[in-house]
């Protein structure tokens, strides 16, 4: 499975494209609660009220919607779904903010967080259909996030002595797991626990206010 492939319209309409939405954002829901395993198509058409020749129509198979429903998760953020370039914001305003605001916008979408955190845990079974997805995923996410700290670097926004594959590596680690323990108990104060992460690691990379 590979995490470069877009899914795709199939049929020119709006009203195709709708019902396509509709699809995806029902497959969220039952595979943030299910599992993918434990979720089905069926369970799928069931809450739309669709049959299954509809959904496959639209995706194909299981296996599509799925890269298709973890392509929207990791590609877009708020409410809206609105595509999010992670990279440019970090090169734009440095790694810290990015994130910083990357984390605020993910406290208005906790089912496609618990789908993330879900399927990630899954998938750590190599014969998991999307377990080449998030070996990819967090391969890309690490490189890319190091590539960042080193950018700020270059900026004089980060000391210089620090590596930045390895900041990369707590970056991660710090943040999903603040984002599972806030899906476990929301009162758990995620943005705090991602600014002090900063603070230990990048004080001199953290603005007054973020």
């Amino acid at each position: 499975m590979t995490p470069a492939k877009p899914a795709r319209i199939r049929g020119p309409y709006a009203k195709s494209a709708q019902r396509w939405q509709e699809i995806l954002e029902a497959a969220t829901t039952v595979f943030a609660t299910h599992g993918y395993r434990g979720g089905s198509l069926r369970d799928i058409s069931r809450q739309l009220n669709l049959s299954l020749t509809s959904i496959v129509h639209h995706f194909g198979t299981k296996y599509e919607l799925l890269e298709a429903v973890l392509e929207r998760a990791d590609k877009t953020v708020g409410t809206g779904f609105a595509p999010f370039d992670f990279e440019a914001d970090c090169e734009k305003r440095g790694i810290v903010l990015a994130t910083m605001d990357r984390v605020r916008s993910n406290l208005e979408r906790p089912e496609l967080l618990r789908l993330l955190a879900i399927l990630a845990a899954e998938s750590s079974a190599p014969e998991h259909p999307a377990h080449e997805w998030f070996v990819n995923r967090y391969r890309t996410k690490r490189a890319s996030l190091a590539e960042a700290f080193a950018f700020d670097q270059k900026q004089g926004r980060i000391n210089t002595t620090r590596d930045p594959e390895v900041l990369s590596g707590f970056l991660i680690g710090a943040w999903d797991g603040l984002q599972l323990q806030w899906l476990i108990d929301p009162s758990t104060d995620m943005v705090r626990g991602m600014r002090t992460f900063f603070e230990s690691t990048v004080p001199e990379a953290l603005p007054h206010e973020t």
